[in-house]
């Protein structure tokens, strides 16, 4: 009876099958992700950026670091190692023999298939006399000689063969175990049972352990968990937090702490060089007792992040952990906002607390950007630029100039720009403009409706407000010549002037003249006679007679007399297309006629309706579109790198955008992030309409998280209108009594004329 048989590789051909295995599984999955990427395209990348970026900081950190590492080599060297054992093991298995042979008893009695009986019986007499034992032959050679006669010769021995492969019938299923048997021998099973004890009850639960600790100590964007709570407590308990507390409480944050992040460190020349700056920098809250911020760490990291606002120079030491310090600032303000944007959330719908401050969430921003840009809150946004200090500034406030802002730097002209620039060279003077052209100019466009409701444009009471902001990026290099081209010269500009108030005034009398859409017909009529009767020739004959003040006096006085004579006319001509109406409604044939006019109009309104109630559908399938295509598409939050002085690491240009009532110094929408804007974006902000009627003021607000002076501000204007009341009953559903009562009519007669039938029948 067949059966199952497990054994061990004695030869260790299998094992090799299992290790080419294991070895590409490994091998080839990493060199795909660890593989070092083109050193000549980053170098490329870097060289393209150099004119630009060439000053700043993390610039040339990058610079150093790749020409200092050697992590690239040792990638390549480990994983060239890998291949050659994998290609090595592969070439060892395709030079194994292959165990399992069809059993076939003519090769065994080296017969040609298809050899009559007599030639058998010849054949296995020669071999038997060969290879008998009692002759000196092989046993085994023997016993497998008189198989394959057996085989051919016997009729139950040659079925098991034609229908088994084997003249013994069917055999018993043989599984290798892909495991040299030196690991079942009993002399090593204690060196194996301790292999499999330490590899499984000690290393495997110490990684896991250990990953474990660690991740459970970070939230989803590696924050410490405690850092969260931290900036919780702190939100929470100043709700208006100023410029000052804010950088103490992110200073206090557990990533500068050596004892929660390795990455901290504390000096023993902290004791001597950290003194010395709080004495440079003057007041910073040294004696606030109030723990973190009195702790060694915090007091550390908060000197280090004001000295780099102030461009101070410190120590090679310190300036190590100033960067670490640095880098880890804008990651950790997000969380701050992101913190305060919860605590507004839980304030607006459960209460019994203060949310925070709208100045304090702002604050959080303008810290990051002054971080990055390495500059204090009261420094002028020009300093960002290169080669421009405190002293130069001297030359573009003055009263000439007066420029105070990056877009006032643009706007003006190249000769006065670079008249004012004098104190820059001809090189440098380039190079400012190149770092100038680099920066982002941001227009943003706002469209406000309520989605999911049949008049979207209509905002009720506590309905959701859809505000979808349009952002497109350009660079400042392409306002110079718009800006250049938008001057016009001083005759130019009345002449504008002049087109602007004639194009006023025409879209006043086209605003006028849609209002009566019914009385369009009369209007035109009239406008035609008025024209006809107020091009009189007196007047101008004269106008054109006497040119002087008196000629003046006389035309007005004729003029005003034409005028009178006029509206005599118009009134008379109104009068009698009144009763020449009066006579036409009067004189219809029938009342059809008014009934088909009734339908004419109801037909153009319905086909008005139906054209917006389209054009309402179609922009409600757009944004859904938009929202699945936001949903399964992931943008690469890979923008415009900003240029940044003294910022230690390569930053990409994100933003913030948000809905603020700054009247009230509240969020009306939560800040989105935009972390995807490299030409154009759209966002969708949501927030609940006011549940009191009115009109309110809003600011739809974009906020840089890396540039000082570019933020952006809109004001948004909301008149929100009562709710319409709900409808209990439908119109649809109701049912009106006489359809009722003449269905239940309908039925007893047919109940009645079929009992009539069958007395008929009966």
């Amino acid at each position: 009876m067949a059966g199952q048989q497990f054994q061990y590789d004695d030869n260790g051909n299998t094992f090799f099958y299992f290790l080419t295995s294991f070895v590409g599984l490994i091998v080839i999955p990493a060199t795909y992700y660890l593989w070092p990427r083109d050193q000549n395209a980053e170098q490329l990348r870097l060289k393209s950026l150099r004119r630009v970026h060439g000053r700043c900081l993390w610039y040339r950190l990058r610079l150093m670091k790749s020409q200092q590492s050697i992590v690239p080599t040792l990638k390549k060297a480990v994983l060239l190692f890998g291949w050659a054992v994998f290609l090595l093991l592969a070439y060892k298995v395709s030079k194994l023999d292959r165990e399992y042979q069809e059993y076939n008893p003519y090769e065994v009695l080296n017969l040609d298939p298809g050899a009559s009986s007599s030639e058998i019986k010849k054949q296995y007499r020669v071999l038997s006399l060969k290879h008998h034992p009692d002759k000196g032959g092989d046993e085994a050679t023997f016993m497998r000689i008189a198989k394959a006669y057996a085989a051919l010769t016997n009729e139950e021995s040659r079925k098991n063969w034609e229908m088994f492969g084997n003249p013994d019938g069917p055999g018993a299923t043989s599984f290798g175990i892909a495991l040299p048997a030196w690991i079942v021998d009993q002399k090593n099973s204690m060196l194996v049972l301790l292999v499999y004890g330490l590899a499984f009850m000690v290393i495997l639960p110490v990684v896991v352990g250990t990953w474990w600790y660690r991740s459970i100590r970070y939230s989803g964007d590696q924050i410490l968990i405690n850092t969260t709570q931290l900036f919780m407590h702190f939100m929470y308990k100043t709700p208006n937090m100023n410029m000052k507390r804010l950088a103490m409480v992110l200073t206090a944050a557990f990533e500068f702490d050596p004892r929660s992040n390795k990455e901290a460190t504390i000096r023993p020349t902290d004791n001597i060089e950290v003194p010395q700056l709080i004495r440079e920098l003057g007041n910073i809250n040294v004696k606030k007792k109030e723990p973190p911020f009195c702790y060694p760490y915090s007091l550390k990291a908060r000197v280090l992040v004001l000295a780099h606002l102030a461009r101070m120079d410190i120590s090679e030491e310190l300036e190590e952990d100033q960067r670490f310090v640095v880098r880890k600032s804008p990651s950790l303000l997000q969380e701050m906002i992101n913190v305060g944007c919860q605590l507004t959330m839980m304030a607006n719908s459960r209460g019994g607390f203060h949310a925070p401050r709208l100045v304090t969430i702002e604050n959080c921003m303008k810290l990051t950007q002054m971080i990055v840009q390495g500059l204090q809150e009261s420094k002028s946004p020009l300093l960002q630029l290169p080669h421009f200090e405190e002293d130069h500034l001297r030359y573009c406030i003055s009263k000439k100039y007066k420029v105070r802002s990056l877009q006032d730097l643009v706007s003006l002209k190249d000769s006065d720009r670079r008249s004012m620039l004098r104190f820059l060279g001809e090189e440098k003077y380039d190079e400012v403009m190149a770092v100038l052209g680099s920066f982002p100019h941001i227009t943003m466009d706002t469209k406000l409706q309520v989605l999911d409701d049949e008049d979207s444009n209509n905002i009720t009471a506590g309905s959701i407000v859809t505000v979808t902001v349009t952002l497109n990026r350009k660079r400042m290099a392409d306002m110079f010549e718009k800006e250049q081209e938008s001057t016009p010269c001083p005759g130019e500009e009345a002449a504008n002037t002049e087109e602007a108030q004639a194009d006023a005034n025409k879209a006043k009398t086209k605003v006028w003249q849609n209002k009566s859409k019914g009385a369009k017909k009369t209007a035109k009529s009239k406008k035609k006679k008025l024209t006809k009767k107020k091009a009189a020739p007196p007047p101008a004959k004269v106008k054109q007679a006497n040119g002087n003040v008196a000629g003046n006096e006389v035309a007005a006085a004729a003029a005003a007399a034409a005028a009178v004579t006029a509206a005599k006319e118009d009134e008379d001509e109104a009068s009698d297309k009144g009763s020449e109406s009066d006579e036409g409604e009067a004189n219809k044939d029938s009342p059809s006629e008014r009934d088909e006019d009734s339908d004419k109009q109801s037909d153009t309104e319905a086909d008005e309706m139906g054209g917006d109630d389209e054009e309402e559908w179609e922009a409600l399938q757009q944004s859904i579109q938009r929202r699945e295509r936001a949903l399964l598409e992931t943008k690469s939050k890979v923008t415009h790198p900003v240029y940044s002085l003294y910022f230690p690491e390569e930053k990409q240009e994100w933003w913030w955008l948000y809905i603020a009532d700054r009247r009230d110094q509240t969020l009306v929408s939560m800040p989105y992030h935009v972390c995807t804007l490299k030409d154009t974006e759209e966002v969708e902000l949501k927030f609940p309409a006011p549940s009191k009627t009115g009109n309110y003021q809003y600011s739809v607000i974009l906020r840089s998280d890396s540039y000082m002076g570019l933020d952006l501000i809109k004001p948004l204007k909301l008149e929100v209108h009562e709710a319409k009341a709900m409808l209990d009953n439908h119109p649809q559903w109701d049912i009106p009594d006489t359809e009722e009562e003449d269905e239940e009519q309908e039925d007893s007669d047919g109940i009645e004329e079929s009992e009539d039938d069958d007395e008929d029948n009966d």
